[in-house]
């Protein structure tokens, strides 16, 4: 039997929908037994969510102070002994993920995989290489304990409706004390998660400034939609670096993604490929984006954006 160990993904109230993704995943594994293990000071709230995610066979609480916050160098021992029963672990490729899994593969002696989108065997995956411009297919030692990544845009969030067991764990695992938290600062908004949104409006450094930003923000409030920015807006101080999508930014999968302004560079390009429907403006017509682009328009988006929430009442 092939066990398969998540590390769930949460904000201390509720689990990020990369968990449920993970879990589409690992349930393409032949024979997979799935458990989510959650760490934090109290979990018992986002416990019964993961419990509800079809295809988990039981949720593992991990409560103890230390874990208030979540810190990869306190997580990663403890992680790397809740993995002694299983032969495979995978975490989100998230900012969250990708922090935590590469120590967990360390302490364990192991070389991670990252970045899996799709499974063909137990220790078969394929994954991106090239900033997404080629498909690999590795397969991993099935000798040795697997430790993963999900590229979750590449899978589609498992159901509900699942009644796993929720048990608690005690783990007698020294914790390091070189690293501890300072705090949090991150821009407070009531738009949806970037990562997690199914629509997304994303500007480019055609904007010209960040004042012209707000024009996206507009329409983005219309849509009920989340807000990106391109490197190139980024790096022009446009947008805050937490807005970047592509290669070097976040990766992300929403059923409607609306470039305006973005000529479409392939580290772009990259973060978007997995989008249901790409939307394009840009006044360039031979722009890279239109290449990718399911609707195009060409024009001016500082006379196109405003008639398109205009027509959105």
């Amino acid at each position: 039997m092939n066990k398969v160990l998540i590390i769930g993904e949460h904000d201390g109230k509720a689990l990020n929908p990369a968990t449920a993704k993970c879990v589409t995943c690992a349930a393409g594994i032949p024979g997979a037994a799935i458990t989510v293990a959650l760490l934090g000071a109290d979990t018992s709230a986002i416990a019964s969510q993961a419990a509800a995610i079809s295809g988990v066979k039981s949720v593992l609480r991990v409560d103890r102070p230390e874990n208030m916050h979540p810190l990869a160098a306190i997580f990663a021992p403890q992680v790397a002994a809740l993995a002694a029963d299983y032969t495979h672990v995978f975490g989100p490729s998230t900012s969250f993920g990708k922090d935590l899994m590469p120590r967990v593969a360390a302490l364990l002696g192991v070389a991670q995989v990252s970045d899996l989108m799709a499974i063909e065997a137990p220790y078969r995956f394929r994954r991106p290489i090239y900033a997404g411009n080629a498909i690999v297919t590795v397969e991993a030692d099935p000798s040795r304990k697997l430790i993963a990544t999900v590229r979750v845009a590449s899978f589609q969030a498992a159901a509900g409706g699942g009644q796993a067991a929720i048990d608690s764990k005690t783990l007698s695992v020294s914790l390091p004390s070189h690293t501890r938290y300072v705090g949090a600062k991150s821009g407070s908004t009531d738009r949806p998660d970037l990562q997690t949104a199914s629509r997304v409006v994303s500007g480019g450094r055609a904007l010209g400034s960040a004042e012209n930003f707000k024009l996206l923000f507009s329409l983005a409030d219309k849509l009920g939609a989340a807000v990106g920015a391109s490197r190139a807006a980024v790096d022009a101080g446009y947008a805050p670096n937490e807005m970047q999508v592509g290669q070097t930014g976040k990766i992300i999968s929403p059923e409607m993604y609306i470039a305006i302004g973005i000529s479409g560079a392939i580290q772009h390009l990259t973060g978007i490929k997995d989008a249901r429907t790409i939307v394009a403006i840009n006044k360039d017509g031979e722009a890279p984006i239109f290449e990718v682009a399911d609707v195009g328009l060409v024009g001016d988006l500082f006379q196109i954006v405003p008639e398109l929430e205009r027509l959105l009442g």
